[in-house]
């Protein structure tokens, strides 16, 4: 069968190749079925023996190697490897939903919600490969496949860059795409694993803003972009949570020693792993619901708010793990019943804090008294006041959350260098209190968006958003 360009695909004994998926440098991508078994569709990377040079040989050796011994649902999968006169045969997983690269283009944009659910598999990928002390070394949409579109999960393909490297281990090497390249492997060509984190921040970036931060008309604006000492900005369209905004900030940062380690990065809570779809998921909802049950009983509201908040978000990612559509229902039915009864529970708090709220803070009060000669404190109290103000009047809880953690970084500053005495006692108290209406909101807000994805999942007709597709099987 005649593929673009007017090539015939190769023959192999096993298998029917049909369509071209793609090609690279040395190697192009066939579509195929195997005969035995007229089901099973896979990916056949056929390399050619000719095309191939010393160092191209080594990256072959290597990708095989490593893919032989790798097995993860979010890696592809090599199945077998052969070889003829002519080329060498990588029989791959075949993932029907195309690379990222794609996804995105048709999208323009992803929601921050689709980002952070192919982000967090990306990272499982990740730490897997990082507690082998292999780094991928080419990470780009393009070398992220999709398993398919209908119920997209991410693979992470193209090993022919990867090496057995430990975070510590330098490599002089150029090696990747320039738009996903750090830095420091451009400019000094100078690495360590830690390239692999720029990349993961571009990537991401990318699928936010619909375009990578270094997209240049020309290899020498590129170039440019890439030396230049600039920090990277973020765009302000389109709104990010908070959380998002300095995941993408720390990731994209160009000074590898400043940069996020792999460590932060696993355990950011963005990246959440620890919520993500698992076995041990609705156990641990199970568990967390007890307990707010308990302190409900007690009279606990707080606290019982608190608890069921933190069981609806390992509920979320149960619901997405279940897939007997009986046994989805009966945890979809328990996850109404709490949710309503947070809901009670959050109007009886609220009710409340608004009373304290409306009978003023006599104490910031005095505190901004007191801090009329530090104009920096002073500031940072008026933005706590605002925030105060904007939750009274019910406004953008996002918003107001934003507020608080701006003030909140600024006082943390301005305490760590006030003299002891009674400007300190208050500021520390102040400190306090904000933490606390900070923290009360993230509930909330967390809350919310379990509440509505829960809800997304029980509907029987997918909507056309990708998010009610993006469930990890």
């Amino acid at each position: 069968m005649a593929t673009g360009g007017g090539w015939a695909p190769p023959r192999l004994d096993e298998f029917i190749l049909t369509e071209r998926l793609g090609s690279g440098t040395y190697a192009t991508v066939y579509k195929a079925y195997r005969k035995k078994n007229a089901r099973e569709v896979v990916a056949i990377k056929c390399v050619s023996k000719k095309s191939l040079n010393k160092v191209s040989v080594e990256n072959l050796l290597t990708e095989i190697e490593i893919l032989k011994s790798v097995r993860h649902p979010h890696i592809v999968e090599l199945k077998d490897f052969q070889w003829d006169g002519d080329n060498i045969y990588l029989i791959m997983e075949y993932c029907a939903g195309g690379d990222l690269s794609r996804f995105i283009r048709t999208r323009r944009i992803l929601p921050e919600k689709v980002a952070r659910i192919f982000l967090q598999q990306l990272a499982c990928a990740l730490k897997f490969l990082h507690d082998r002390n292999i780094s991928h070394l080419d990470l780009k949409p393009q070398n992220i496949l999709l398993s398919s579109l209908e119920k997209p999960y991410l693979k992470l393909a193209d090993f022919g860059f990867a090496q057995h490297m430990s975070p510590w281990d330098e490599k002089h090497v150029l090696r990747g795409s320039p738009l996903y390249m750090a830095p420091e492997m451009v400019c000094n060509r100078q690495y360590d694993a830690r390239v692999d984190l720029w990349s993961v921040g571009v990537i991401f970036y990318e699928a936010l803003f619909g375009r990578p931060p270094f997209a240049s008309k020309s290899f020498t604006e590129l170039e440019e972009k890439i030396r230049s000492n600039r920090a990277i900005e973020l765009p302000s369209r389109p709104r990010l949570s908070w959380e998002c905004r300095d995941l993408l900030q720390r990731l994209l940062e160009r000074d590898p020693e400043k940069r996020i380690s792999f460590e932060e990065f696993f355990t950011h809570p963005f990246v959440d792993m620890e919520h993500m779809p698992g076995a041990e998921s609705l156990a641990k909802a199970t568990a967390l619901v007890v307990e707010a049950v308990k302190k409900d009983q007690q009279g606990d509201s707080s606290a019982a708010l608190s608890l069921y908040c933190k069981a609806l978000e390992y509920f979320v990612p149960a619901l997405r793990y279940e897939t007997d559509a009986r046994r989805k229902e009966a945890i979809k039915s328990k996850v109404n019943q709490y949710v309503s009864r947070a809901e009670e529970l959050k109007v009886l708090i609220a009710s409340n804090n608004k009373t304290l709220l409306q009978q003023g803070n006599p104490a910031r009060d005095i505190l901004k008294e007191m801090s009329k000669d530090k104009p920096r404190l002073y500031a940072a109290l008026e933005v706590a006041s605002a925030a105060v103000s904007k939750e009274e009047e019910g406004k953008d809880d996002y918003e107001t959350l934003d507020l608080y953690q701006q003030s909140l970084g600024e006082l943390l500053l301005m305490l760590a260098a006030e003299p002891v005495g009674r400007r300190r006692e208050l500021l520390h108290a102040e400190i306090q209190t904000l933490m606390g209406r900070a923290e009360y909101l993230k509930e909330q807000i967390k809350m919310r968006e379990s509440q509505w994805e829960a809800e997304s999942m029980g509907k029987e007709v997918l909507s056309d958003s990708v998010w009610s597709s993006c469930t990890l099987q």
